[in-house]
């Protein structure tokens, strides 16, 4: 396996977080939240800043989780406190956390590369590759990822079928009837915010790290990523359980970075990425519909030609 597709494995691992966090959002609580293109920067700018001033990394990105929930619970705030359309109040959000995060690192990229990460302390942890027949199917570094990830997606499967996960998920599906049993509405909006964020900023400071530096602009388009990992997951891997669909949904963003990476090597131009993007999610939002229209038109074709055969 070459160097790009192990690559694009790696990447499809950490913005598989990012993906998890749209998905709560998205699929969970149906809100439409723009807030990840700030909370992403945000993430990483937390994480390169406090590790350049000598924060341990693992702090570092625990501070970026909480910092990024607290960016999407103010979100949450706007949209049911203040009445704000959530797709208003994530875009000015984002906007606010494009300054938020000049300030916090002091100039448009903070380089990492001599500083100490999680990487490179999964690197002194000298995990061999995992090679089959000579060839390499997964670095030691890909091997971390997955475990840390799968734990990820277990604690995110175990939360939402507590108490506070189904009054969650029943916030999307339907509030007027959650709201009926006594449950804030509000209330849960805002932690699935803060929660989706959270796991968004947390994407951002691992990538960051594993990239070497942090960038102000580098959360631009991370929502259509978001969105392109979670349906293309949903399409090609199903959606029937809440342990599926986060193991799609993870699956689903290893798929689009290996599309990219194809693309790549293909020979397409890097600035057409936001483009094939687009169409990815075009074509998996439009694909299942249309089959599906064409498989019950052939059906009804089908049952008339047995009723009139009969």
């Amino acid at each position: 396996m070459n160097l790009a597709i192990m690559g694009a494995i790696e990447q499809g691992l950490l913005f598989g977080i990012l993906a998890l966090g749209v998905y709560l959002t998205f699929r969970i609580l149906n809100v439409p939240d723009l807030t990840v293109d700030g909370s992403f920067a945000l993430g990483g700018a937390i994480a390169a800043k406090f590790i350049i001033d000598g924060t341990n990394p693992y702090l570092a990105t625990l501070l970026a989780f909480v910092v990024g929930g607290l960016a999407g619970a103010f979100t949450g705030v706007l949209h049911t406190k203040g009445k704000v359309n959530a797709l208003l109040a994530g875009i000015l959000t984002m906007i606010a956390l494009y300054s938020i995060n000049l300030r916090i690192m002091g100039k448009a990229n903070l380089p990492l590369l001599r500083e100490d990460t999680l990487f490179t302390y999964v690197k002194d942890l000298g995990i061999p590759n995992l090679t089959v027949n000579g060839v390499t199917l997964l670095t030691g570094v890909s091997v971390v990822f997955i475990v840390g990830i799968l734990l990820l997606k277990l604690v995110i499967d175990w939360f939402l079928h507590t108490d506070l996960g189904l009054d969650l998920r029943a916030t999307g599906d339907n509030p007027k009837m959650i709201r009926s049993f006594g449950v804030n509405t509000d209330t849960t909006t805002i932690i699935g915010l803060a929660l989706s964020n959270g796991l968004v900023a947390v994407s951002g400071a691992w990538v960051a790290q594993y990239q070497g530096f942090a960038d102000v602009g580098m959360g631009i388009g991370m929502i259509v990523i978001g969105l392109a990992s979670v349906i293309v997951g949903e399409v090609l891997f199903g959606s029937s359980s809440i342990f599926r669909v986060t193991l799609a949904v993870i699956l689903g963003s290893i798929v689009y970075r290996l599309v990219i990476a194809l693309a790549l090597q293909a020979g397409l131009n890097p600035s057409d990425m936001k483009l094939i993007t687009a169409l990815i999610v075009i074509v998996a939002l439009t694909v299942p519909t249309v089959a599906k229209g064409i498989w019950r038109k052939q059906a009804v074709r089908t049952a008339r030609g047995g009723n009139g055969h009969a």
